[in-house]
């Protein structure tokens, strides 16, 4: 699991649309707290801070140390709000988490034993399907990835959840199919490259383009020109 980040919060007693832009005007960000039994704070952060987190790409998986006034709540980002346009974070929901608290999460998966992979090996493309699995596990055991191994897979082979190891204390939040994490693509023979070239080739044969378009029309009124001529 990775390490905590830290960052410092301050209370705010009021919410709604017109506080929230007083907080970001001042380079605060709103967010709240909840969970464990306990009343929801709301709280603000600094935007630039919590920026910095979010581009890493961690909130969701990794916990936070977050000091409020001096008193100390480890929590996790279950929600978080961007900007339409500029993806700036605009609003935080944090989740209140102990050592018994269980979480759905989507973990990142990590291909393994490709070295031991015929089809990789072979010159064959691993075509993921999916790049997250989701998880149950404990919050504070959250793991950085799901390991699944490719070893022995051939051309045309699927890539199952039941070729991941499954992390201590996590279980697959789908429990009802085996489902397709990645495929392995044979190459292309040489004699499909041809096709697919000469199909290319035989497609450009009939587009027409711009310039010879206007090169077609210029002849043309030419030599309707050259007619009326002749006719006068």
């Amino acid at each position: 699991m990775s390490k905590n980040y830290a960052m410092k919060a301050e209370k705010r007693d009021r919410a709604g649309k017109g506080i929230a832009r007083s907080l970001r005007r001042a380079g605060r960000s709103p967010a709240v707290i909840y969970g464990d039994n306990k009343e929801p704070v709301k709280i603000s952060i600094s935007e630039n801070e919590v920026n910095v987190e979010y581009n890493k790409g961690h909130m969701f998986t990794t916990l936070c140390d977050l000091d409020v006034g001096g008193e100390k709540n480890l929590v996790l980002a279950r929600d978080i709000q961007l900007h339409p346009v500029t993806d700036v974070v605009e609003h935080v929901d944090f989740l209140r988490v102990t050592k018994k608290t269980k979480i759905a999460v989507n973990v990142p998966v990590k291909f393994t034993n490709e070295d031991k992979c015929p089809s990789i090996e072979g010159k064959g493309t691993l075509n993921v399907t999916r790049y997250t699995v989701e998880l149950l596990c404990g919050a504070t055991s959250i793991p950085d990835a799901l390991e699944v191994s490719v070893e022995g897979k051939e051309h045309g082979d699927a890539v199952k959840l039941s070729d991941a190891t499954m992390p201590e204390g996590a279980s697959a939040v789908i429990t009802d199919r085996d489902f397709t994490i990645a495929t392995l693509i044979a190459p292309k023979t040489a004699e499909q490259e041809e096709a697919e070239n000469a199909a290319a080739v035989e497609a450009g044969d009939g587009i027409v383009s711009d310039e010879d378009a206007a090169t077609d029309g210029t002849e043309e009124g030419s030599e309707n020109a050259s007619e009326a001529k002749s006719e006068d």
